[in-house]
């Protein structure tokens, strides 16, 4: 008897031993990195401070807002695209230098991961505008150190997760300000390379809450695909919905999201909560940090993530164009 009992827990530990390593295993296969308020206001911090003189394409303060970028990208083991992460482009009317910089995370699948998603938003902004108080730099907080530091959070939960299936391209833009120049230039760079794109979203301006009665955020060219519906359904609530000012305004034609959809003919949007009701520092010296809601941009970040890991790992292209 007290042999048979000495056997049976021998066996117990030995499956207890089992169960802890599976279920490390486990833990680290479905390890997610934390979307934390303070870190993306550090982040948004830095890239609105006056030290990067309003980031416009072409000044040493952009320079220094693309060496953190792509520091960002390399501390936290996102891959580049590209040889590097810059994807440099020539401006000729102005003669200067535009860099767009890229990280990449491969999918996990065989099929899907030669399908790509596209994330992106513009790092750029105007430099400097007219004096209020002593103040001239524009440091485009809003517009769109917001979009861009939610870009950088979603690399890295994607990035630490691994569950995605297709792949994702995270793209922040530079000259967006002086006429898409820059996503235009990717646009058609990937365009040459065959790039299979299944969906692009642009973020533009998310760093402001819309009032409590509307839809957190909304979409650009609603009805020129399914995609806000299929946002909704993965995320399963109502994030995504229809501004008619963005229709009046033509905002669909107006950010870097059209350069894709013009050139590849697919469904690519902007998401923004910016609504013309809420936010009146437009190419103003006083688009600053402290006028962003870090708690509405926390909330907007982590509920836009599970619809994005619905778009990414859908077993069929299921964001489809509406026929015109």
């Amino acid at each position: 008897m007290k042999k048979l009992l000495s056997i049976l827990s021998v066996v117990v530990l030995l499956s207890c031993g089992a169960n802890e390593k599976t279920s490390e295993h486990n833990q680290s296969n479905t390890a997610t990195h934390a979307i934390l308020e303070k870190n993306i206001k550090e982040n948004l911090e830095y890239l609105t401070s006056d030290e990067l003189e309003g980031r416009s394409t072409g000044s040493k303060g952009i320079e220094k807002a693309a060496v953190f970028l792509e520091e960002y990208f390399k501390k936290n083991s996102i891959k580049p695209y590209f040889e590097t992460y810059r994807d440099s482009f020539n401006i000729k009317e102005q003669d200067i230098m535009g860099y767009n910089i890229i990280g990449y995370v491969e999918g996990n699948d065989p099929k899907l991961k030669n399908e790509f998603v596209i994330l992106g938003a513009h790092y750029d902004h105007i430099g400097y505008g007219k004096k209020i108080n002593g103040d001239s730099i524009a440091n485009g907080a809003n517009d769109d150190a917001s979009g861009t530091v939610a870009i950088l959070e979603w690399a890295n939960h994607f990035n630490t997760s691994k569950t995605n299936k297709r792949s994702i391209l995270f793209t922040l833009f530079s000259a967006e300000e002086i006429g898409l120049k820059g996503s235009s230039h990717l646009a058609e760079r990937l365009k040459a390379e065959n790039l299979n794109l299944y969906t692009m979203i642009n973020l533009e301006m998310v760093g402001v809450p819309r009032a409590k009665e509307n839809i957190m955020a909304y979409i650009t060219g609603y009805e020129k695909s399914n995609m806000a519906k299929k946002l909704n359904t993965y995320a399963e609530k109502e994030i995504i919905g229809f501004l008619p000012k963005a229709e009046e305004f033509r905002l669909f034609m107006r950010s870097d999201n059209y350069p894709f959809y013009k050139l590849f003919n697919t469904p690519a949007h902007a998401i923004s909560t910016f609504d013309f009701t809420n936010f009146e520092y437009y190419h103003h010296v006083d688009d600053e940090a402290d006028k962003m809601d870090f708690k509405h941009l926390t909330n907007f970040i982590n509920a836009m993530t599970p619809a994005l890991e619905g778009m990414v790992n859908a077993p069929t292209q299921e964001i489809k164009l509406n026929h015109e």
